[in-house]
């Protein structure tokens, strides 16, 4: 059995532990040097929305043409340096003849037109055979990036099922054989091996025939077959100058999108509309935990201040908890965040409610607090086991805004188990309080009666 030298050290120990990281939490936040993430509706940006044209994918294939197209689209937009975008797809309701939706959130970005410039850049390849008949209507204007196709009948090319899903890399050339000179810009693409299996049964299947290679709907070549190519790697000999073949290059190494895309919704956020939000959380959160304060010390005294202590070290842990994991704190996980303060003071109250009815059978203060843990100790398990349930539904069921909330909500319950059973009881032990005494029984024995 501890002594209460022992018991009492062990408290200052976890009171200076708590106040160290309150510290940390805190200058980590004034300096910069750690600061919170925020979502898209605390810092500002921009929310768009995509339809997805998946009619030429067989049904077998969209699921994984669309995750290719979300990691693509994540890829772009982090290489333009934005913090924690949301990228996801989602299957759209009746109203949009369930199609499917890509939804990109862009915190920090508020500029609309920047934000529809970064994902608009990101091409579309396609290779696709020209049909018997067609070859001498096909024509290849000069542009200043690229070639242009003036073939109104779409009837004229045939899809061959390989696209900038299956490329590896790309890499710009200067010439490459043939009829291109040696000083001409090329892009050359490399695919991954079951591109490049397409790409050889294509080739091989198809000597004579002409091959357009489309970039966001628009030809750039339109090489013809000579040979079939077994290594994987096509040259793209457009009308390229350095500058317009380099861009190329970069945008298809960052990723050729798998399906068109096309924008159907913007929404943009403000700074100061984020701001705002942020603030009145936070104002909501301060405003809730001093009524707690108060409430807890009128009416539980000495239990209620270690409630108190439990609580604010059970803050400072969840705000650090954020920064180190990190969590991307949205509005709705701030409301999680909130709600889950709620349960730390309900898992303290009914500690201190356990307590009195010991005190009140006639027990001694240490038997009393031990009894009252653990009589406190199954309903705090099994009601937070619960909540911790319904986290993980939301969680893995909701959306990208309830999976903020269920992700802060649940972590914060786990964490609250901890700080009422173990700091609660550590404090409470400490204090040496004998409540046999008037001052004692006023401390430890509020709203008991006689």
């Amino acid at each position: 059995m501890p002594t209460m030298w022992q018991k009492r050290l062990t408290a200052l120990i976890v009171l200076a532990l708590g106040a160290g990281i309150g510290f940390f939490v805190y200058n980590s936040q004034i300096t910069g040097s750690w600061p919170f993430k925020l979502g898209l509706d605390l810092s500002g940006g921009t929310h768009l929305v995509y339809s997805t044209d998946t009619s030429k994918i067989q049904t077998a294939d969209v699921n994984d043409s669309l995750q290719t197209l979300r990691e693509v689209i994540e890829r772009r937009v982090n290489s333009f340096g934005v913090s924690e975008p949301v990228v996801q797809t989602l299957q759209g309701g009746a109203l949009s003849g369930g199609e499917h939706r890509l939804v990109v959130e862009l915190p920090g970005v508020t500029d609309v037109n920047e934000a529809v410039k970064l994902i608009g850049q990101t091409p579309l390849l396609e290779f696709k055979l020209v049909k018997k008949g067609f070859e001498d209507k096909l024509t290849i204007t000069a542009t200043s990036t690229a070639g242009a196709s003036v073939i109104p009948n779409p009837e004229a090319f045939e899809d061959t099922g390989l696209t900038g899903k299956y490329l590896s890399r790309a890499a710009l050339e200067f010439g490459s054989g043939g009829s291109v000179g040696l000083s001409q810009p090329t892009v050359r693409v490399d695919f991954n091996p079951e591109g490049a299996k397409i790409f050889s049964d294509l080739t091989g299947n198809n000597v004579g025939r002409l091959i357009a290679i489309f970039l966001d709907g628009t030809i750039v070549s339109a090489p013809v077959v000579n040979e079939k190519i077994g290594d994987g790697t096509a040259i793209i000999s457009g009308n390229f100058s350095a500058e317009s073949a380099k861009e190329l290059v970069r945008n298809l190494n960052l990723g050729a999108l798998p399906v068109p895309i096309a924008l159907i919704s913007t929404q943009s956020i403000g700074a100061t509309l984020g701001d705002e939000a942020l603030h009145a959380g936070v104002v909501a959160g301060v405003v809730g935990f001093i009524a707690l304060v108060l409430f807890m010390l009128f009416w539980y005294r000495i239990p209620g201040l270690v409630a108190v202590v439990s609580l604010t070290i059970y803050v400072v842990l969840m705000l650090v908890l954020f920064k180190l994991i990190p969590v991307v704190l949205t509005a709705a996980g701030i409301a999680g965040f909130i709600l889950s303060v709620g349960l730390a003071v309900d898992a303290n109250v009914l500690i201190a409610e356990r307590i009195k009815e010991e005190l009140a059978s006639g027990k001694k203060l240490d038997a009393a607090i031990r009894e009252g843990f653990q009589r406190a100790w199954l309903a705090i398990r099994d009601s937070n086991i619960a909540h911790i349930i319904a986290g993980v539904i939301l969680f893995w069921f909701g959306t990208s805004l309830i999976k903020g909330f269920a992700l802060v909500f649940s972590l914060g319950v786990i964490v609250s188990m901890f700080s009422a059973i173990t700091i609660s009881r550590t404090f409470l032990l400490a204090l040496g309080i004998n409540a046999e005494t008037k001052l004692g029984h006023f401390l430890m024995r509020s709203g008991l009666r006689k």
